[in-house]
C-alpha cells in the first residue's frame, strides 16, 4: 500500500464494498430530423414493416453549444440520479460537437454523456465531468452504471475527477490535463476501465484497489494499490508485478473499439470501428477513425414498452436495434440472427426477462456487436441471461469476431432475481471487453438463496479473449472456462460475501469454488493480472482453498495473480491450485503468485 492510499483512520463501515479499501433552462431535446418513428400497427391482418430511425425519445438530452441553461439542465439529471443506484431512471447526455465554457457535468447513476463527434477532439468541454461521492460519505467503491465517452476535456483545476467503481467505462476521451481516480478525501475506491483514451497530464489512482486501462495513451501514472493492467498503453509504468503491482503488456492482442453514435452534418449515424490486432494507443489520434458507419435509419429506434416480439420483428426486417434510455421487459429472448448486427443501448437501457427467459440469444453469425446495456435477472429463475452462441456453436469468427462491450449483467438488488448462469459464452473467437457481472450483495431481494446464481460467466467457445473482466459473488464458479486458447487480460473478483456456512460453498473435498475455474480437459490458457478477494461477513470462519484453478499443463499459464482477505473475513489457504502463501489473518494485505507454473 502506498502512502497516497487511504490511511486507517477511516469513518466506520457502510453497507457494501465499505471493507474493500483496508490495505471517488431547455435543451434540445433527443432527435434530430430523419425517418418518423413508426409504432407497430396492423393493417389488414399483417403487422406494418417497423420504420428504422426516429427521435430519440425524451430520456436523451442534446446539447448544442448556443443552448441555454445547460449547466441548470445537468444539476437537474445528477439530482434525481445522484443516488438512485437501483432507482429506474435512465438517462443519455449527448453534446453536438463544438466548444462548451464553464460547466461541471456530474454523472450519477444510469447516466451515460457523450459527444457527437467522429474524434473526441471535435466536441470541447472548458470544465469537468464528474464523478465524485458525496452521496456516500466519501466512499467511491458503489459508484456503479455510469459512463463518459468521446469527449475532449479541458479541466478547471487541471485535472478531471473520475472517481468510479465497477460497470462505469471512460471510453474514447481526451483530457487535456491530469484525471482523478479517486473521491475527494481520498475514501475508498474499486474500480475500473479507461480505453481508446488519451490523458495529457498524470493519472492518479490513489486509493483504487484495481484498475484496468487499454489502448491508450498516459502522461503518467502515480502510484498502485493492488491491481493495476495495461495493455497497449503508451506511457503506461514498466511490468513490475509484483512491487509496484503494475502489469504491462506491450500490445492488446485483439481490440476493436466498441460502436458509438455520431452526427454527419444533422443526421445521425452510427460508427464502427474496425478489428485492430496487437493493437497500441488510441484509434482516434491521426484523424478519421478506421472503420464503417451506418446511419440511423438502419436501427431500430427503440422506446421501453416494446416488446421482445417488436425488437424480434425489427430484427428480423434487418434493422439493428438502437436501445433508448429506459426499462424493458422481454417475455422471450430478443434474438439476433444476422451476421454484423448492432444491437447499442444508450444510458443504460435495461433488458428485464420475464418468466425465466433468457434476454438475449445470440446466432452463430460472425460480426455482431453487443454494447452499451444492462441486463437485470427477473424473479422466475432462468437458465441464463446472455447467451453468445447457442449450445454447440462451432464455426471460426476468427475475421470477423462477436464483440461483447460494456454489457453489464446484474443478478438481484434492484429486486428479486435469480438466474443459473449470467453470461454464456459459446460463439467461437469472441470478445468480452468490459464487463460487470454481478450477483447482488446489497440492494433489494439479497440473500444467499433470495438471488440465486451459481454461475457468473461460463466460456465454452474457443480462442475467446475477455480484456476487463469483472465477475462478483455467484454461488459457486464465478468464472468456468471451458474452452481453449481463451485468454483473459485483468480479472476481478469478489466471492460471495453471504455465504451461511463452509458446508454451502463445500465443493466435493475443496474449500470453497474457486473465483476463475479453467476445465480439467483444456491444453492451452493464459491470464494476465488477475485478483480474487474474500469476505464471508455472515461468516467469518469460512475457508477458501484458492481463488484460482487450472489444470497443470504447459500450455496453462498465469501471470500476476493476488488473493485478498478482507479484514480477516475468510480466509485464502492458496492463491492458484496447491500455489502461494496463505493470506494472512486479519491483515488486508494480498498473497502473490508472479507466475504459474
Amino acid at each position: 500500500m502506498t502512502s497516497d492510499s487511504p490511511s486507517s483512520s477511516r469513518p466506520p463501515a457502510i453497507g457494501r464494498r465499505t471493507v474493500l479499501g483496508a490495505a471517488a433552462a431547455a435543451p434540445v431535446l433527443a432527435g434530430l430530423p430523419s425517418a418518423a418513428f413508426a409504432a407497430p400497427s396492423v393493417k389488414r391482418g399483417k403487422p406494418r414493416r417497423l420504420k428504422g430511425g426516429g427521435d430519440l425519445g425524451p430520456d436523451v438530452i442534446v446539447f448544442d453549444p448556443s443552448t441555454p441553461g445547460i449547466q441548470a439542465r445537468l444539476d437537474e439529471v445528477f439530482a434525481r440520479q445522484e443516488s438512485a443506484q437501483f432507482g429506474a431512471g435512465r438517462c443519455q447526455l449527448l453534446f453536438r460537437p463544438g466548444t462548451y465554457h464553464g460547466l461541471n457535468a456530474q454523472i450519477g447513476f444510469y447516466t451515460s454523456v457523450s459527444g457527437l463527434g467522429l474524434s473526441p477532439d471535435d466536441t470541447t468541454i472548458h470544465g469537468d465531468v464528474t464523478v465524485d461521492a458525496g452521496w456516500f460519505d466519501g466512499n467511491a467503491t458503489q459508484n456503479f452504471w455510469r459512463s463518459a465517452e468521446n469527449l475532449a476535456l479541458v479541466p478547471v483545476s487541471g485535472t478531471n475527477r473520475w472517481a468510479v467503481a465497477q460497470a462505469a467505462p471512460f471510453r474514447r476521451m481526451h483530457v487535456r490535463g491530469g484525471l482523478d481516480l479517486a473521491p475527494s478525501g481520498y475514501g475508498w475506491a474499486s474500480g475500473g476501465y479507461i480505453a481508446d483514451s488519451r490523458v495529457d497530464g498524470t493519472v492518479g489512482p490513489y486509493s483504487q484497489q484495481q484498475w484496468y486501462t487499454r489502448d491508450s495513451s498516459v502522461g503518467g501514472w502515480t502510484n498502485a494499490v493492488w491491481n493495476m493492467v495495461f495493455s497497449g498503453v503508451e506511457g503506461a509504468p514498466a511490468q513490475s508485478f509484483p512491487d509496484p503491482p503494475y502489469t504491462t503488456l506491450a500490445t492488446t492482442p485483439l481490440s476493436r473499439e466498441k460502436p458509438f453514435l455520431y452526427l454527419d452534418g444533422d443526421r445521425y449515424r452510427v460508427f464502427l470501428p474496425a478489428l485492430r490486432r496487437n493493437a497500441r494507443g488510441v484509434t482516434w489520434g491521426n484523424g478519421t477513425p478506421r472503420g464503417t458507419s451506418l446511419p440511423l435509419e438502419r436501427f431500430y429506434v427503440a422506446r421501453p414498452g416494446d416488446s421482445a416480439a417488436t425488437l424480434n420483428r425489427a430484427l428480423d426486417q434487418g434493422l439493428h436495434l438502437l436501445l433508448t434510455p429506459g426499462v424493458y421487459h422481454v417475455d422471450q429472448p430478443v434474438r439476433v440472427n444476422r451476421p454484423n448486427t448492432v444491437v447499442l443501448g444508450l444510458g443504460y437501457a435495461t433488458l428485464i426477462p420475464d418468466h425465466g427467459a433468457t434476454a438475449l440469444k445470440v446466432a452463430d453469425v460472425d460480426g455482431v456487436r453487443l454494447a452499451g446495456f444492462l441486463i437485470d435477472a427477473g424473479p422466475v429463475t432462468s437458465r441464463t441471461l446472455l447467451e453468445v452462441g447457442p449450445d454447440g456453436a462451432r464455426r471460426d469468427h476468427s475475421a470477423n469476431p462477436v464483440t461483447v462491450q460494456d454489457v453489464f449483467i446484474r443478478i438481484g438488488g434492484a429486486g428479486p432475481g435469480k438466474a443459473t448462469t449470467g453470461m454464456v459464452v459459446n460463439a467461437r473467437n469472441t470478445i468480452v471487453d468490459h464487463t460487470w457481472v454481478w450477483r447482488a450483495d446489497h440492494g433489494d431481494g439479497v440473500g444467499w438463496e433470495t438471488n440465486r446464481c451459481d454461475y457468473g460467466v461460463v466460456v465454452n467457445g474457443h480462442d475467446v479473449l475477455a480484456t476487463g473482466l469483472f465477475v462478483e459473488h455467484f454461488n459457486k464458479y464465478d468464472v468456468q472456462w471451458n474452452g481453449e486458447r481463451g485468454r483473459t487480460v485483468f480479472f476481478q473478483n469478489e466471492k460471495a460475501y453471504d455465504a451461511p456456512d463452509q458446508a454451502a460453498i463445500q465443493n466435493g473435498s475443496v474449500k470453497g469454488y474457486a473465483a476463475y475455474k479453467v476445465g480439467d480437459h483444456v491444453t492451452t490458457h493464459e491470464g494476465w493480472g488477475m485478483g480474487s478477494y474474500c469476505y464471508y461477513n455472515v461468516n467469518p470462519g469460512i475457508v477458501q482453498h484458492h481463488g484460482f484453478a487450472a489444470p497443470d499443463r504447459p500450455g496453462v499459464r498465469f501471470h500476476d495473480l493476488l488473493v485478498v482477505s478482507l479484514s480477516g473475513h475468510g480466509q485464502y489457504e492458496c492463491v492458484i491450485n496447491d500455489t502461494g502463501a496463505p493470506t494472512s489473518g486479519s491483515d488486508t494485505v494480498p498473497s502473490k503468485v508472479v507466475s504459474y507454473p
